[in-house]
């Protein structure tokens, strides 16, 4: 090794070790970051469902159509997004009751190079049915 030489393994390592210190941020984070996004889904999903299940009983019985009660509707999916722990926006337009759900995550190992957290985002709808006759129905 002549002088010219001398310290060219350090700068390889050191470059070395911040791109692998990138792609383990990247895979840990990231996927920490969809299952994240998936949960946030399948609450969503769920506190949708849970106001479609508040019919309208009277309009039930008195013309055989399904209607949604809008503020038991609503009322529902707020109380199931305040017990799983998230908060979100609930509308119910017609017979669908509409959810959107915003979760914020901190990021572990992104977080050294200044991306402390990261925010997902998921909506969920659902809409009242007297029976379900056909798929996709």
């Amino acid at each position: 090794m002549t002088r010219d030489d001398e310290g060219t393994v350090t700068v390889f390592v050191t470059v070395f070790m911040l791109a692998l210190l990138v792609v383990a941020g990247l895979v840990i984070d990231g996927g920490r970051m969809l299952a994240a996004r998936r949960e946030v889904a399948n609450v969503a999903e769920s506190a949708a469902r849970a106001g479609a299940q508040e019919l309208d009983t009277a309009a039930a019985r008195t013309n055989a159509t399904v209607q949604l009660d809008p503020v038991a509707a609503q009322r529902n999916a707020e109380a199931f997004l305040a017990a799983s722990g998230y908060h979100g926006t609930v509308t119910v337009e017609a017979n669908t009751v509409h959810v959107e759900v915003t979760a914020t995550r901190r990021l572990f190992i992104l977080g050294i190079a200044g991306m402390t957290d990261a925010t997902v985002t998921a909506t969920g709808e659902a809409r009242g049915v007297r029976a379900v006759r056909e798929e996709g129905n």
